[in-house]
């Protein structure tokens, strides 16, 4: 058996010729479904002025997930920091944690999630939008969580909150901040794959004991699609592939029908694009995804694993975690 807590990222997926509400109602039926297979955690990421992805505010969907579930972990895959004072992160989910005590997760990532203007749009100053200003910023946050913030100010709710931090990344920077924080680290395995053992090493070999966490503690997460058959997956990862063709083509849209899918013809350089973004990522039947997710833990000795499933139907997204958790048991 796969001895590691597996655990949900979704983007709350908005279907071509759907609205976001019917997109955050799946991604609830998502939170349920996977509760009663056994997930550990369930995260909603933050991106803003992207058409296909519904949560853009994590703090009101985990509320609302939080609402709808009883027992597995909710949070944040992550709140991108740039994109908020950390006071009012602080309150959000020192507010979260103070509702559903012991559920809350706070991942925190230090990249806008979006573009530049929107960045803007949404922070209101260029300040903090910086790189450079995330490990103070960061620190600002834990402060408001331990006691007195910056000015002596006092989060509340915040002050004394413990939902359970971890720091995202997609390279060796964010790893060496969690590292010197002393704070539980995921690494997105599903954006920057070449990364993520270094990053890892990098992790580990830097790690500090903190009030937070005594020894080092790392996920990965991964995109994975499992289906019956190898073909079958195939075929359910062709909307996604043409999702992200559109979008790096400066063209974000909803996630295209499956009809749309099957009916595009890649161009030698498209073709080119897809295969890269599927290597490394986890994909086939339940024997084919068994063997990949073995293989990723051997290579990455991860504590947990997080798995992003991005189709178009939400019964083939359920079924596809249903699978897994039969696998991982077995």
């Amino acid at each position: 058996m796969i001895d590691v807590p597996l655990s949900v990222l979704d983007l709350a997926p908005v279907q071509a010729g759907a609205s976001p509400g019917e997109a955050l109602a799946a991604t609830t039926e998502l939170a349920r479904r996977t509760e009663e297979l056994g997930y550990q955690r369930f995260w909603v990421a933050e991106h803003h002025n992207m058409p296909g992805i519904a949560s853009s505010s994590p703090s009101v969907v985990i509320a609302h997930l939080a609402a709808a579930t009883s027992r597995i972990r909710v949070g944040s895959g992550g709140v991108m920091l740039p994109n908020h004072a950390p006071l009012v992160v602080a309150e959000q989910f020192g507010t979260l944690d103070a509702l559903h005590p012991g559920r809350i997760d706070l991942g925190i990532g230090r990249a806008p999630g979006t573009d530049q203007a929107t960045a803007l749009a949404l922070r209101r100053t260029a300040e903090g939008l910086s790189a450079e200003s995330f490990p103070s910023e960061l620190a600002d946050l834990l402060r408001y969580f331990r006691g007195v913030g910056p000015g002596g100010i006092t989060a509340t709710p915040g002050r004394g909150a413990a939902p359970e931090i971890w720091l995202l990344g997609s390279s060796g920077y964010s790893a060496q901040v969690a590292a010197v924080l002393g704070v539980r680290f995921a690494f997105a395995h599903h954006i920057s794959p070449t990364n993520t053992e270094a990053a890892l090493a990098l992790y580990r070999d830097n790690f500090r004991p903190s009030e937070q966490l005594e020894r080092p503690h790392a996920m990965v997460a991964v995109s994975a699609i499992c289906a019956d058959t190898d073909e079958r997956a195939d075929t359910l990862a062709r909307p996604r592939d043409l999702a992200f063709l559109y979008l790096t083509s400066g063209r974000p849209r909803a996630l295209p029908t499956p009809e749309e899918a099957a009916a595009f013809q890649p161009s030698e350089r498209e073709r080119h694009f897809i295969a890269q973004r599927r290597a490394g990522q986890v994909m086939g039947s339940p024997e084919t995804v068994r063997a990949q997710l073995d293989d990723l833990l051997r290579r990455t000795e991860a504590d947990e694993l997080m798995l992003n499933t991005l189709v178009y139907d939400i019964e083939d997204r359920a079924r596809s975690f249903e699978l897994i958790a039969k696998v991982a048991a077995a």
